[in-house]
């Protein structure tokens, strides 16, 4: 059975709410944070009060993230987690507030009882540090920060009891930098084995496609990004295509994730309709390519959404809309019920 997912945030279904009654609701199931510049204006006690009780409210929004995913038909139970979860926790100013016992207990119980939820309700999780999570970079700082970046969310999987074996878990990195392939293999020996049962590689819209990913297929699965392969390419990828397969090959017998996501609905204004192939020869004779890397609120193109579900057979899929949880629950409805399932 497939699985299709969102990202980090809960959108609420508005009714007859407020403005302000909407944002209080989201607020209870969506992560807070600080900026250094606050916390280094206080004293080191207020500072540390205000970062205990940000990890307090991000995991308990979790947990509560959850409930509501656990509500969900069986399908929709697939979740990106946010990385904002424990501010500054891989800054070297945070470094001792983190090693305090008592905020290490906090999160060992907080983060545990996350992984527990997930597994009882059969929950698939994943992670996706940022863009400055740059290891294939050819300057050694930035390879520095960004293995201590991504050993943050090794953390984070291991206090959740996931990393033990190949792709429990699924933490989903851009090859990124100019060392590219070559640099991630330099510096591959030096994740902990956590990172290294969890880590994925994504192809981009811009240098780094499918291809390139599939060179490192021999040490972590391949995401296939379908939006950002039709940039990178200029056309959608068949989902017969032979790397397809090798993308499939790369998870070992795990089932796959993919990602989701359309360009802008603005296109429409321009003249794109709801139901036709979007062509990037036709689409560049009024905007950008850069246009298009946005994604859009929901998945607004009919023909996309039938390409995209042919995919659904051997893969599970991560929508990237802004408009989270509401994209796919239209999505599943439109195109997943019992009469169009795959």
């Amino acid at each position: 059975m497939y699985k299709i997912g969102f990202a980090c945030m809960y959108r609420h279904p508005g009714h007859s709410e407020s403005l302000r009654e909407l944002e209080a609701i989201e607020r209870t199931f969506n992560p807070r944070s600080t900026t250094l510049r606050w916390l280094n204006s206080v004293s080191q006690e207020v500072a540390r009060e205000k970062l205990n009780g940000i990890i307090e409210h991000n995991l308990a929004a979790q947990l509560r993230m959850l409930d509501y995913v656990e509500t969900l038909p069986p399908p929709l139970r697939m979740l990106r987690l946010s990385s904002d979860l424990l501010p500054f926790y891989s800054h070297p100013e945070a470094k001792d507030f983190y090693r305090q016992a008592e905020v290490q207990a906090a999160m060992d119980k907080g983060f545990a009882l996350i992984g527990e939820r997930a597994r009882a309700a059969g929950i698939r999780l994943s992670l996706h540090p940022g863009q400055y999570c740059v290891l294939g970079s050819d300057k050694p700082q930035v390879v520095e920060n960004s293995l201590t970046e991504f050993e943050y969310h090794a953390d984070m999987i291991r206090m959740m009891g996931f990393g033990r074996q190949f792709q429990d878990f699924k933490c989903n990195v851009h090859i990124a930098g100019r060392l590219g392939v070559d640099g991630i293999r330099t510096i591959w020996p030096r994740l902990s084995t956590e990172a290294r049962n969890c880590i994925t590689f994504e192809n981009e819209e811009k240098t780094y496609g499918v291809d390139d990913c599939l060179q490192l297929a021999d040490l972590a699965p391949v995401v296939l990004d379908i939006h950002h392969c039709w940039i990178n390419e200029d056309r959608y990828i068949d989902p017969q295509d032979t790397r397809v397969a090798r993308i499939v090959d790369s998870w070992r017998g795990v089932r796959p994730a993919m990602h989701y996501s359309q360009p802008p609905e603005s296109l429409m204004e321009l003249g794109f309709s709801v139901d036709e192939k979007l062509e990037i020869p036709a689409l560049l004779e009024k905007v950008s390519k850069r246009d298009l890397y946005s994604h859009s609120k929901r998945m607004w193109n009919r023909w996309t959404n039938l390409y995209a579900r042919e995919f659904l057979d051997r893969f599970d899929m991560m929508f990237e809309a802004k408009d989270k949880n509401l994209a796919t629950l239209d999505y599943y409805h439109d195109y997943l019920d019992e009469r169009s399932a795959p």
